[in-house]
């Protein structure tokens, strides 16, 4: 296995934006890196796209008015972790040598769906009987209220933070901060629930450009390297399952400390799954930076905000900066590597030399989520 560096990274602005087309998202975005990289299309010699409502041959829609055909195009689709899953075959292909470099691209239109929830799979019983996620995170945010003594005024701080944040972030689709009374008086989606405690649904592009330690060397660009990339899916379990422990990123998570040798007390910012608010609470147990039912006390301490020693979605989050499925996790490294490039200009975590992007997502009864990317960066 070589050395694998991420040398350009883009993303478009989140957001509604029905009137563009769908490859008029995403071919920008790749330009954007390809320039960030000081490279030209041809040097890239694979290009792996996510995304999980983009129909078939997205990557090839995308890079066709731009000129990239004849070169293999892989098309992931793995719910939220979608281009997270892209990433992690690219990375895995240009680590064993089969690519000197690769293209990743995260894309997914959500206006195309026209609104609402996102629809689950008709044939899964949870489904069939009306549960949405929604009101499946409604469901762990009361359990984990009751068990850990967490208020709703306490719970709503989160979209205070991811608020605040999302305002310094150019990108992100809330750039507007917001009070507490204003979060608590929103309007209702799933109790406890309003609105400023669910992430949005929009459009979205992001694209990273990775190649091998051999070709960095080439080309005058700062290398973020891949210290580590971790991919699972949930596991099936019938009856009783504690709701306020996220298994399979608790597991995920212990999986890729074990890889890379790095641990939660080594990571300075990270971007975590946060669709709705009391997820920040699970990840921050889930990986370790606090014990299990600690999560409030870590938020309300300051430590997982800028200037708090283990930032955490300093761009805004999925409740701020969006969530086009697809583009998730791809964009969440897009912020990673400007963070830990000096460039997250207004958010910037001083000193940041390590950092951890995560996705989950794609709801399946009997699993606690379908799929969980997770992947350590380090200067």
């Amino acid at each position: 296995m070589q050395k694998v560096s991420i040398v350009g990274a883009a993303m478009s602005k989140f957001g509604k934006r029905p009137d563009t087309t769908f490859q008029d998202l995403g071919w920008p975005v790749v330009k954007a890196a390809l320039k960030d990289a000081g490279m030209q299309r041809e040097q890239i010699q694979a290009v792996y796209c996510g995304s999980a409502y983009g129909g078939r041959l997205t990557g090839q829609r995308v890079l066709r008015p731009i000129g990239m055909t004849g070169i293999p195009v892989i098309n992931c689709e793995n719910a939220c972790s979608s281009g997270a899953t892209a990433f992690k075959e690219a990375y895995h292909a240009v680590a064993t040598g089969l690519y000197d470099t690769a293209l990743i691209i995260g894309i997914d239109k959500l206006t195309m769906l026209g609104g609402g929830l996102l629809p689950g799979q008709p044939e899964d019983w949870d489904v069939e009987l009306g549960l949405s996620m929604p009101a499946l995170y409604a469901m762990r945010a009361n359990r984990y209220m009751h068990e850990h003594n967490v208020s709703f005024e306490r719970l709503s701080q989160i979209p205070v933070k991811a608020h605040r944040l999302g305002a310094l972030n150019p990108y992100a689709q809330f750039r507007k901060e917001v009070t507490l009374q204003e979060v608590m008086a929103g309007k209702p989606v799933a109790d406890p629930f309003t609105m400023h405690h669910c992430c949005p649904t929009g459009d979205g592009a992001a694209a990273v450009i990775i190649c091998s330690e051999d070709f960095g060397k080439r080309i005058d660009r700062k290398p973020v390297w891949v210290a580590g990339s971790e991919l699972t899916s949930g596991r099936y379990v019938t009856g009783f399952r504690d709701m306020t422990i996220p298994e399979i990123t608790a597991r995920g998570a212990k999986e890729i400390y074990e890889q890379t040798g790095i641990g939660p007390q080594d990571i300075h910012v990270a971007e975590v799954h946060d669709a709705f608010s009391i997820a920040e609470l699970l990840y921050y147990e889930a990986f370790g930076f606090c014990q299990q039912g600690e999560g409030m006390e870590l938020l309300e301490s300051g430590a997982t905000t800028l200037g708090g020693k283990i930032p955490v979605n300093t761009s805004g989050g999925l409740l701020c900066k969006g969530h086009p499925v697809g583009a998730t996790g791809v964009a969440q490294m897009v912020e990673i590597v400007w963070q830990l490039r000096g460039e997250a200009h207004g958010r910037q975590v001083e000193g940041a030399n390590v950092g951890l992007t995560h996705c989950t997502g794609g709801g399946i009864s009997g699993l606690d989520h379908g799929a969980c990317s997770i992947n350590i960066f380090k200067n």
